[in-house]
């Protein structure tokens, strides 16, 4: 594929010039695009484009395929794990979940990742590389097409750090976005972070009606360094003002997803002093039991300790939920996905 261009990585305006240049009419710009988006992966089936069009354009451009390697399908709750094998031999993984509201996906961001959350299971295998817009609209396609089914909700929630791909990022989501592709409302897509201030503050300005989710995991620096290096980079303090910037902005609510770690972040001071540190903004907090990861030594918190723990916040007046567990049995849950040697 060397020298040649993705078209899922193509805006629309961006095939407009790319067939000017090639000496075409640009609403052949129009015509791809709704081709790739469609999950048509050989330009030979682009049958609205002249033989001798559509060999010129194999000369020029690929599109970006994906190969299901393995998927996985959850005895308890129906949700679908797959690993999905990049065409440089590494793989990721996305997952499929159901709920009464549609179906969600959760997608990666990165080959790997460098964040080094010590509970998180992404970070264990390293960092390879950024994903592009294509492979991370790809992951959203292809699924979509094994399924048969309509997808109506993106997480970028899977490998990698979203914000650390920023400029992939951004495209991805007016590509994933835009009117004459997948159409998927920007309201109903995700992105979570955990925390890189210069790129939520810059998040802010880009006018994309997303939902922002925090991984904030701790009240305070000194439990929130021990367990994810990068508040060494930027603490709470400076996190928390990123935050007020965002929904200030964006009059958008923040979601906090707050894991929680037995005997880390758990207790009745702890619930106390996060419902002080968020209590005046415009969020919501999202409580995780832990998932298990092997090699961790991470132990998620009893069923008692999560209600006591909702109940102080509710008290506060911040609104609580504790997130249904999907896919468990399948280490397809939050914290459980991992990149892989395509195989």
């Amino acid at each position: 594929m060397e020298n040649k261009v993705d078209l899922l990585c193509l805006t629309p305006t961006e095939l407009e010039f790319f067939f000017l240049n090639m000496g075409e009419k640009k609403f052949r710009s129009e015509q791809v695009f709704r081709w790739v988006s469609r999950g048509v992966k050989d330009i030979e089936q682009m049958s609205d484009l002249s033989k001798e069009l559509r060999s010129q354009l194999s000369e020029r451009a690929y599109i970006n395929k994906l190969r299901i390697i393995r998927k996985l399908v959850s005895d308890i709750d129906g949700t679908q794990k797959y690993l999905l094998g990049l065409l440089d031999g590494n793989a990721i993984e996305s997952v499929l979940m159901e709920y009464l509201h549609g179906r969600s996906i959760c997608i990666s961001s990165q080959a790997g990742c460098k964040m080094g959350c010590k509970f998180c299971a992404s970070t264990h295998a390293g960092f390879v590389r950024n994903l592009t817009a294509g492979e991370m609209l790809d992951q959203v396609i292809t699924i979509q097409t094994d399924t048969g089914k309509k997808i109506n909700n993106v997480v970028i929630m899977g490998i990698g750090e979203p914000l650390d791909n920023y400029d992939n990022l951004i495209k991805f989501l007016r590509l994933v976005n835009h009117k004459d592709g997948l159409n998927i409302g920007a309201r109903h897509i995700t992105i979570s972070t955990c925390g890189l201030v210069p790129q939520i503050i810059k998040l802010s300005r880009e006018d994309i009606q997303v939902t922002l989710s925090i991984s904030l995991h701790a009240p305070n620096d000194n439990i929130r360094n021990k367990i994810m290096p990068v508040n060494s980079r930027y603490s709470i303090d400076k996190l928390i003002g990123a935050c007020k910037i965002y929904t200030k902005t964006t009059k958008r609510r923040i979601t906090f997803e707050y894991a929680m770690i037995g005997t880390v972040n758990d207790s009745h001071a702890n619930a106390v002093e996060l419902a002080d540190l968020i209590g005046d903004m415009l969020c919501h907090v999202n409580l995780i039991p832990i998932n298990d990861v092997p090699g961790t030594g991470f132990k998620k918190s009893s069923r008692e300790k999560v209600l006591k723990f909702k109940e102080v916040l509710n008290k506060h007046g911040i609104e609580t939920t504790i997130r249904r567990e999907l896919g468990s049995d399948i280490n397809a849950a939050c914290g459980q996905l991992r990149r892989v040697l395509n195989k």
